[in-house]
């Protein structure tokens, strides 16, 4: 398990404080990225929860933003992110249709985000490949 998914899944597992979803995603990698802890977490305090309206799913939106930290904002790549996350969730990159297709599967919420904050912190990693490559452990 890599350093940036450990972190997120600390941040889920927190009890002392609701780490959103974009904010678990995010957190992790804002030292390396140059973006203190505090920064982070108020920057994606608005994303969770689909941006606070079952809109686009916080992870989602938490990885966006992680990829942009680390300069990676052409479209081909972001492209690609989209594409790998659709094809796993028949389609769906909002909130309230990911949450819906976990319900009619008889999952529930929380095992659900934090599955989908772990595997948007493993994709960001993918695409960031050398650009992390070079970061201490």
């Amino acid at each position: 398990m890599s350093k940036y998914e450990e972190r997120a899944k600390c941040l889920r597992a927190d009890e002392t404080f609701q780490y959103n979803c974009a904010q678990a995603v995010i957190i992790p990698f804002a030292e390396d990225a140059g973006l203190t802890e505090e920064a982070a977490q108020r920057i994606t305090a608005n994303f969770g929860g689909g941006m606070k309206r079952a809109a686009t799913c916080g992870s989602i939106a938490g990885g966006l933003m992680v990829l942009g930290l680390f300069g990676v904002d052409d479209p081909k790549t972001v492209a690609k992110y989209y594409a790998k996350l659709k094809e796993r969730h028949q389609d769906y990159l909002d909130c309230a249709n990911l949450l819906r297709l976990n319900k009619e599967q008889g999952g529930e919420k929380k095992p659900h985000c934090d599955a989908m904050v772990y595997e948007c912190v493993e994709l960001v990693e993918e695409i960031l490949g050398d650009k992390l490559s070079n970061k201490p452990d």
